[in-house]
């Protein structure tokens, strides 16, 4: 029963991915019951006996991994018996540090029928935030690659140690199990080693499956708790916003250890049975990335703004072979990379908004007219409103909010061990993102920036994304990031760190064209007074740490760091430079 329900509620999205309105309007979540477990109540049965590619991993070299369904829902059940005979446990926390290999997949499946708890954490942590990770997130085992493995010599507990393949910095045996030992012959196995299905572990539905740190863009990353509902059931509302099919084959640019990986690389395109596609490569290549887009016949793709802006310097004439959906997600995507896109492939990028906390919750879907910039709209089963901090009343500009009076399904259980972060982000009635954004009479959302970047300069709200996506547009321009600079006149003034193109020199000449640039196109009071080239401080993730960017500019204003800095006065022929409309200053 638990099954059709959740199937009846996934048909249901898929069937309306084009009418918006209804969809809106008619979907509501679905009561799986109370012993919900998504690998063995949704994937198992769709699995068992389906030979069609679930997965499909392609290198650089051209090496291609595949997984069918059934396989995956075996090999599972085989990893996950030998994990069980190696005490992993319901209610265990597993940390998973593994990148696009198809043992992370399997490795999700076997801990979450076993009604464990997943952990992932990306490859690029050292000692020191394993060992915090570890602490905070009581951690019981460790799944990591052979490469990786040296790095817990540092990091003290009494975890069990699995190791996935063979390397040379791998630390000595002892101490470590093999990965591959749960797939050694049957015939190496004692007689009485269970086999087959697993059973269901009996957790509830508001047991803990999930953990994952945020990114840490403003401060200590927190740590998200998510439940076999919150994700696995909550991600029916990514699956409508990717606009995923069953039979599809969806591409996402995504890092292991992320929260995103686990929308758009396990939870979604499962959900719909399509085909997740992996594509690896040590550094990114556009072109190549674009053939085995065409060679693999992907129907969407989902990556990063940075992913997507590397994208348009490349010859996007060659097309996009059978790609149907274009998709953005991390932060907002500038107006200017969906103009090019759709110039060439026809095809408009479609920006959608979510946290960690949450899955998708605003979007630009399939089939709906779209406004560009705008991150789109509430979709199906979530509350999105947005509250005027001042006043703490809904508004049409102000904090993005989700309304817990009706708590929706795909909202996190809360901070693991802190009531304070909690009591922070949920009061009087709302979820609190920390996001503002605007709202026009047709329920279109257009972010304006995280609470902590806005600013005000002579007086006036200053939007970061609004100045970068006007610099964006330059060709000199790769990436931007606005942060204010202490003024004496104006309290502070926008300052823009960028990075430049290949091709483009950090030059009086290259400065004063961008900030020609910027002033012809934003108001006055927008101006950006000051520019630094810069490379851009980011979390691990790839989100660009504005925080730091606000903090040397502190540090620049009290003399403690020396900028190579161009300020607009120092050009004044740029005061004859005006914007359409308004009076040059």
């Amino acid at each position: 029963m638990t099954t059709e329900v959740f199937r009846a509620a996934r048909d249901q999205l898929v069937a309306l991915r084009d009418d918006y309105d209804t969809a809106r309007r008619e979907f509501e979540w679905p009561d799986v019951g109370p012993r919900f477990n998504w690998a063995i109540d949704w994937f198992d049965e769709i699995a068992r006996g389906n030979d069609a590619e679930a997965l499909v991993i392609v290198e650089e070299d051209g090496r291609r991994t595949t997984r069918a369904f059934d396989e995956l829902a075996a090999r599972s059940d085989r990893l996950g018996h030998w994990l069980s005979a190696h005490g992993v446990a319901k209610g265990d926390t597993v940390m998973l540090m593994l990148g696009n290999q198809v043992e992370l997949w399997e490795a999700m499946l076997a801990i979450m029928k076993l009604g464990a708890v997943i952990l992932p954490t990306t490859t690029a942590m050292g000692p020191a935030d394993l060992i915090d990770r570890v602490k905070r997130g009581r951690v019981r085992h460790v799944i990591v690659d052979a490469a990786d493995a040296a790095k817990f010599d540092a990091v003290p507990g009494a975890y069990t140690r699995i190791r996935v393949g063979t390397a040379a910095a791998a630390p000595a045996a002892s101490g470590w199990l093999s990965f591959d030992d749960a797939f050694a012959a049957e015939s190496t196995e004692p007689t009485d080693a269970p086999r087959g299905p697993l059973p269901h572990p009996g957790n509830a539905s508001s047991d803990a499956l999930l953990l994952y740190f945020t990114s840490g863009t403003t401060s200590r990353p927190k740590l998200v708790e998510h439940s076999h509902v919150s994700y696995p059931v909550g991600h029916l509302s990514t699956m409508y916003w990717l606009g995923l099919r069953p039979g599809d084959v969806h591409l996402a640019i995504s890092s292991p250890g992320w929260a995103k990986h686990a929308w758009s690389c396990f939870f979604a395109p499962w959900i719909a049975e399509a085909t997740i596609f992996v594509y690896n490569y040590a550094r990114f290549d556009a072109v190549a990335l674009l053939d085995r887009i065409r060679e693999e016949k992907v129907t969407s793709f989902c990556a990063p703004p940075t992913v997507w802006r590397m994208l348009i310097q490349t010859d996007l004439s060659v097309g996009a072979g059978d790609l149907r959906e274009a998709i953005s997600a991390g932060e907002p995507l500038n107006p200017e990379v969906i103009s090019r896109v759709r110039k060439h492939w026809g095809l408009t990028i479609r920006d959608g908004y979510g946290q960690t906390e949450m899955t998708a919750v605003v979007a630009n879907t399939p089939g709906a007219s779209i406004k560009d910039g705008s991150m789109g709209r509430p979709l199906p089963g979530c509350p999105i409103v947005l509250v005027d901090p001042m006043t703490g009343l809904e508004a049409d500009e102000g904090e993005i909010c989700v309304d817990v009076r009706s708590r929706p399904v795909n909202l996190m259980t809360g901070y693991v061990g802190d009531p304070t972060r909690n009591a922070e982000s949920e009061h009087d009635g709302y979820f609190h993102t920390g996001d503002v954004a605007t709202r026009d009479a047709a329920g279109y959302l257009t972010y304006v920036g995280r609470t902590d970047d806005v600013f005000k300069a002579s007086d006036y709200k200053i939007s970061p994304f609004e100045l970068e996506s006007v610099l964006i547009e330059h060709p000199a321009v790769v990436e931007a990031a606005i942060v204010p600079a202490p003024d004496a006149v104006r309290l502070a003034v926008p300052k823009a760190y960028v990075v430049l193109a290949a091709g483009f020199e950090p030059t009086d000449a290259t400065a004063k064209e961008i900030l020609r640039f910027a002033r012809e196109r934003l108001a006055p009071f927008q101006r950006v007074r000051r520019i630094e080239f810069f490379e851009l401080p980011k979390t691990i993730s790839g989100k660009i740490r504005r925080v730091e960017l606000r903090e040397r500019e502190e540090r620049v204003a009290e003399g403690v760091v020396v900028a190579v800095e161009w300020r607009d006065d120092q050009f004044p022929e740029l005061k004859a430079v005006g914007n359409a409309g308004e009076a040059a200053s």
